[in-house]
């Protein structure tokens, strides 16, 4: 679809259907939630194979394309990640529903009641790159916490988001909600973006997730408040007193379990004090399986295979098996290197010096900060919370995996018996 008189009409069109759907999901009881999840969850174990073909399609048009290898591990569908959004979706309903949750409650010395509860946002837009499980998480999520939702994946995902929102739609009909809760925008003109980050009339919230050209496109662009889900240049430091053993696990789990994932490790740093006994060893796992190492003097040294770093290399969320490493000076330096070249998302410490430990986790300004834990773990189920919509590296009203509470803001309610203000 070209951008004419028709486009701008769809999506207004597609706003105000949210909008009004959003004041119905609002006041819904926490059971029509629940069995509009359950049914949309049975609807994909049930649809798989009409979503794996709608997945093929998708990834035959990626590959005449030459999308990444990194691009396509996110993209490509099989019966184990379908089975695994149905589970996310039942973990979600069996979560505790945020909407009219108490907070906090106090009495005021005039006998005023106040009490802070968490409400909806209201329609939140979700611009999303590559994985149609986010079309899965983030609908899910929303409707969790009482919010309508606008969704715009790439249109490499096209084909495979569209079957699993119909999916979605059909447990919101069994439930007896609006299937217009939850919307997928029906074109891949990326002019509708530029629409969309424009709709304050209809759209609350836009939440962005995908590489740095997105990001920075809609920061340029919207109009509207955002949760940033900016890239994940995460770092893995091991420090002079880790265990070797438990080193090579975590980095190797870090850097390579799955390398397409925002929590994957791109950077190693070890202490120059712990050269002899550990750089080598992890150099060397990380290369022996396959993965490109990109390391100052000391990693090439270590191993012939290592190809000389560029100062780039300290800055990029590559999403592939290639990671930089280099040697530091002790914790300040460690820490001086993630504030300088991270992107506040997720760094871990290797160590079995709990003063360090503490240091780093107090110090490091990123949304997730693990002790002795891969950096795979950066993610809203492994946190409990069933699914997220994404990991907010920023610092305004959300902040790391951004989950049912975290896509409520609240109100106070204020109960008197007739105190009128001296």
């Amino acid at each position: 679809m070209s951008q004419d008189n028709s486009l701008p009409a769809l999506m207004a069109g597609i706003g105000r259907q949210a909008r009004a759907a959003a004041k119905v999901l609002a006041v819904a009881s926490t059971d029509a939630k629940n069995q509009a999840l359950r049914a949309a969850a049975d609807a994909l174990r049930s649809r798989g194979a009409e979503i794996l073909s709608a997945n093929r399609q998708d990834v035959a048009e990626a590959e005449q394309r030459s999308l990444t290898g990194a691009m396509l591990d996110r993209l490509v569908l099989n019966e184990a990640r379908i089975d695994a959004m149905a589970k996310g979706l039942d973990e979600i309903a069996a979560l505790p529903d945020p909407v009219g949750q108490e907070m906090a409650r106090w009495t005021r010395p005039n006998g005023l009641d106040i009490a802070r509860v968490r409400v909806p946002l209201g329609v939140i837009g979700i611009i999303y790159e590559s994985r149609p499980n986010v079309t899965a998480d983030a609908g899910a999520l929303c409707l969790k916490s009482g919010n309508a939702a606008i969704l715009r994946g790439g249109s490499e995902s096209f084909h495979s988001s569209r079957a699993i929102m119909d999916c979605l739609q059909q447990g919101l009909r069994a439930a007896g909600l609006p299937a217009e809760a939850l919307q997928l925008v029906p074109t891949t003109d990326r002019a509708a973006v530029g629409i969309l980050l424009k709709m304050t009339e209809f759209i609350d919230v836009i939440v962005p997730r995908g590489g740095r050209s997105l990001i920075e496109r809609v920061s340029a662009e919207s109009r509207i408040p955002l949760f940033q889900h900016l890239e994940g240049n995460n770092h893995t430091y091991v420090q002079a007193s880790a265990d070797l053993a438990m080193a090579r696990s975590i980095v190797m789990n870090a850097k390579l379990r799955r390398t397409g994932v925002c929590g994957a490790t791109e950077t190693l740093l070890v202490d120059r004090a712990a050269a002899d006994s550990h750089f080598a060893p992890l150099i060397k796992d990380l290369l022996d399986a396959g993965c490109e190492v990109r390391g100052d003097a000391a990693a090439q040294a270590a191993d012939p295979r290592v190809r000389p770093a560029s100062e780039e290399d300290w800055a990029t969320e590559y999403l592939d098996a290639i990671i930089a490493a280099k040697l530091v000076d002790g914790l300040e330096d460690a820490i001086a290197h993630v504030e300088r070249f991270g992107s506040h998302h997720t760094d871990a410490i290797v160590t079995n010096d709990m003063a360090a430990a503490e240091t780093f986790m107090t110090a490091v300004d990123s949304a997730i900060v693990l002790v002795n834990a891969s950096t795979q773990f950066a993610d809203g189920g492994e946190f409990g919370m069933g699914a997220e919509i994404g990991i907010s590296t920023g610092k305004l009203h959300a902040r790391g995996p951004v989950g049912v509470e975290q896509l409520t803001s609240f109100k106070y309610l204020v109960r008197g018996a007739g105190q009128v203000r001296p």
